[in-house]
């Protein structure tokens, strides 16, 4: 006889609409979310009823009630936005989800609102808005360049800034390319795509072409910004990770009157040959510097496919699992040079 204790909760939506908010196109929310807490869900008119063991049952209830909170605003919840709710109601921070429905980042060109999507990306916006440098660090598809670059055209719009600076340093993705053909601008587009789609998509191909032809969008390599002095700019060093710490410390030190800058990077994801990553660097000495702030996303802050999410966590485990051989290992020759220099002294006195 299973000793089990099966409870029950139930969620009232209100309305048909919300209801279908959270349950997705064909159910596929509430199948999800059945599946992954190991509960049943069944809806009753606009209730959602939840039946299953109590630990499963009340995470489900709490991650109900977040989404809740989020149809109501009228956003749109999807698989992504599901997965991430699961994974705070299981740190018992599903009441956090209500902050991510304030205010707008920025809006496009098509009039759609950008907002964030993660409790970790709301904090690197409100760092971006309040400090002189951010640096932003995390894995791939958490938004850090997307959401920077929203944040420069809001700025220009507003008229806190008269210009957008953004830059990359050119290191290739551990393959060669050759040389390619063109002028610089030519040569450099291929590494700089991503600044150029979020920034279309911010501003429509026609502003965005007017304003690069006027020099009030400058986009290029880091090794042009050697020597300049950059004022009342917002500036953008993506892939910093593949930055020098000479390079990272020569950018750094452009900054003028006005100006703002953010780093982002991913430490996963270094291409140098042998050398101390800049932004490893940077952020290992600047952070608690007043003025400058270190944001670091996680896999939970991934915006993009939740399999991405799980294909991060598991490069993430195959790395500490590495570590963690080396360090065996490491200690074992140490235990194994201590005993060879014991034997050795024994044998010494013993003569």
């Amino acid at each position: 006889m299973s000793n089990v204790i099966k409870t029950m909760e139930t969620v009232d939506t209100g309305s048909v609409d919300k209801l279908a908010r959270i349950l997705g196109a064909f159910d596929e929310n509430i199948t999800y979310l059945s599946r992954e807490l190991g509960v049943a869900a069944y809806v009753e008119g606009v209730k959602i009823r939840v039946e299953g063991e109590a630990e499963g049952t009340a995470l489900c209830y709490k991650v109900l009630t977040a989404l809740l909170t989020l149809a109501e605003q009228g956003e749109e919840i999807d698989k992504g936005r599901l997965a991430y709710c699961i994974e705070l109601a299981k740190e018992g921070r599903a009441d956090e989800i209500a902050s991510l429905t304030e205010g707008v980042v920025a809006i496009t060109a098509r009039g759609k609102q950008i907002k964030c999507k993660t409790v970790g990306q709301k904090a690197y916006v409100d760092a971006i808005k309040k400090n002189a440098v951010t640096f932003g660090v995390g894995p791939a598809g958490t938004g850090k360049t997307y959401l920077a670059v929203c944040l420069a055209v809001a700025a220009f719009k507003s008229k806190q800034v008269e210009k957008i600076l953004l830059t990359r340093p050119a290191v290739e993705a551990g393959e060669k390319l050759g040389f390619l053909p063109g002028d610089l601008q030519t040569k450099v587009d291929p590494y700089l795509r991503p600044l150029y789609d979020a920034l279309q998509e911010m501003l429509g191909l026609e502003t965005y072409a007017k304003l690069m032809e006027r020099g009030v969008i400058e986009v290029a390599p880091l090794a042009y910004m050697r020597g300049r002095t950059l004022s009342n700019a917002f500036i953008i060093l993506d892939e910093a990770q593949n930055t020098t710490r000479e390079q990272m410390k020569m950018f750094l030190t452009r900054m003028g009157e006005g100006s703002k800058m953010v780093v982002t990077g991913d430490v996963t994801q270094i291409d140098l040959d042998g050398k101390e990553s800049g932004l490893v660097h940077a952020t290992k000495i600047l952070e608690g510097v007043e003025g400058i702030a270190v944001c670091r996303l996680t896999a939970k802050d991934v915006v993009r496919h939740p399999l991405v999410m799980r294909i991060i966590r598991a490069y993430e485990k195959d790395t500490e699992e590495q570590e963690e051989k080396k360090a065996l290992s490491k200690q074992r020759k140490k235990n194994f040079l201590t005993a060879k220099e014991e034997v050795c002294e024994t044998d010494t006195e013993g003569e």
